[in-house]
């Protein structure tokens, strides 16, 4: 694994859900792993995967992962997996119980941001969402584009 500028150990990202961020407001994030199949493993390194409408749940004191579709490994037997099933994230317990009472209580919801190898290992960004309302996110539009004509004018006046 290769090492940064910063000495930092890079991950490999295989797949991004970017509508999230757009979709809804981050609360906090977590690191979990992920219980996957060889298949799945396969084509997630292939970059074959969608977090698109995909959602946590936590259910009898673990959490599973809901619509993510990662496709069937092309050179797999018929021990292929099946590319919608429910999947097992690893929290510590008391990373479970603080997230079951979020997201009961304050009507939050559990949404992947990127699933990424590190070490080796499949790993979920898992975020706490509380979800925008359209103008949120017609106002978080036009401060991004407010950023980016100040961005603009000061590389047009540095020149």
């Amino acid at each position: 694994m290769a090492k940064t500028e910063s000495g930092a150990k890079r991950e490999l990202i295989a797949v991004q859900n970017r509508k999230a961020r757009h979709d809804y407001e981050v609360m906090g994030r977590y690191e979990t792993g992920i219980v996957l199949r060889g298949t799945e493993v396969k084509s997630l390194r292939a970059g074959r995967a969608n977090l698109k409408d995909s959602f946590a749940l936590v259910e009898r004191g673990e959490i599973f992962l809901h619509n993510v579709h990662i496709a069937q490994y092309e050179r797999g037997s018929n021990f292929n997996h099946d590319p919608e099933r429910v999947r097992k994230l690893l929290l510590h317990r008391s990373e479970i119980r603080r997230l079951t009472g979020r997201t009961q209580q304050q009507g939050l919801t559990l949404v992947p941001l990127k699933i990424y190898f590190k070490r080796g290992r499949a790993k979920v960004e898992l975020a706490l969402v509380r979800g925008k309302k359209q103008f949120d996110k017609r106002q978080a539009l036009a401060q991004r584009q407010a950023d980016r004509d100040v961005d603009r004018a000061l590389k047009e006046r540095h020149r």
